[in-house]
């Protein structure tokens, strides 16, 4: 029987979109593609006699948020209003919203992680046993996918504002991926493009992958299979460090999708 297949879907979503634009739920929809066709995969594979064509189960963790009521209400809407897709949500305020964790998690096809602070977000995984979980889920086939730092998160680190606007080093991520991550790559409002670069330069984070607004990564195991973005002219990049403290960069030019 074959190995169920790892994937993970890292993206930064969609800080400002204009008229006629799209927004991240475009990013989130191809997750959910990515989890309809692993969560089919894995009932062949178990003889569940699960149909053909059932729901994907979604859970949404928005533990980066602090379990925000209007985060959750904005997936539920979105969830509601469309077909394919069953929508859980796992809070981790003040206590588990579900009686087991683990189990719960690994009965799904997507684990979908929000923004807001990484450093926060893994310090509560951490409290609730969750990156044993997660790398459980990861190896059964479950797609892992978030924005921002639900990007971050899978990754060994990258630059973060939890701390500060100026931008600090991150390293504490789960490390399912063995790089670092930078996310909003082109965000107008903080230096992260040059912080990013910088932090590979000198050694204080690995060699991985940068994302601009609206680009995602998608993973086979620990290999980057392509970026995707609904974005046109946006682009990921591959940036590595270099001899006497500089670093190389290759744009990775994206799938519209």
């Amino acid at each position: 029987m074959a190995s169920p297949l790892r994937q993970i879907f890292a993206f930064s979503g969609v800080l400002d979109s204009g008229p006629g634009e799209k927004d991240s739920f475009g990013l989130v929809e191809h997750a959910i593609a990515l989890a309809t066709q692993a969560g089919q995969g894995r009932a062949r594979r178990n003889r569940a006699g699960q149909e053909h064509g059932r729901p994907a189960q979604v859970c949404y963790v928005p533990t980066a948020v602090g379990d925000a009521q209007a985060a959750i209400d904005f997936y539920e809407d979105k969830f509601a209003a469309r077909d394919g897709a069953r929508l859980s949500v796992l809070r981790l305020f003040t206590q588990p919203s579900v009686p087991d964790i683990a189990a719960h998690l690994l009965s799904q096809d997507l684990i979908l992680v929000e923004g807001g602070s990484v450093v926060n977000l893994m310090a509560v995984w951490r409290g609730h046993g969750l990156p044993r979980i997660l790398r459980r889920c990861w190896a059964a086939g479950v797609v892992l996918a978030g924005a921002s730092a639900g990007s971050l998160c899978w990754h060994v680190g990258g630059p973060t504002d939890s701390f500060s606007d100026r931008l600090d080093p991150f390293t504490g991520g789960l490390g399912l991926l063995p790089y670092s991550n930078g996310v909003h790559d082109d965000f107008p409002g903080q230096p992260r493009r040059q912080v990013y670069r910088a932090m590979v330069a000198q050694g204080v984070l690995p060699g991985g992958y940068a994302t601009e607004d609206g680009t995602g990564l998608h993973y086979l195991g620990t290999n980057l299979h392509e970026a995707v973005s609904i974005r046109p002219g946006k682009r990921a990049w591959r940036v590595d460090p270099a001899p006497g403290g500089r670093c190389t960069e290759e744009p990775i030019e994206p799938r519209p999708i």
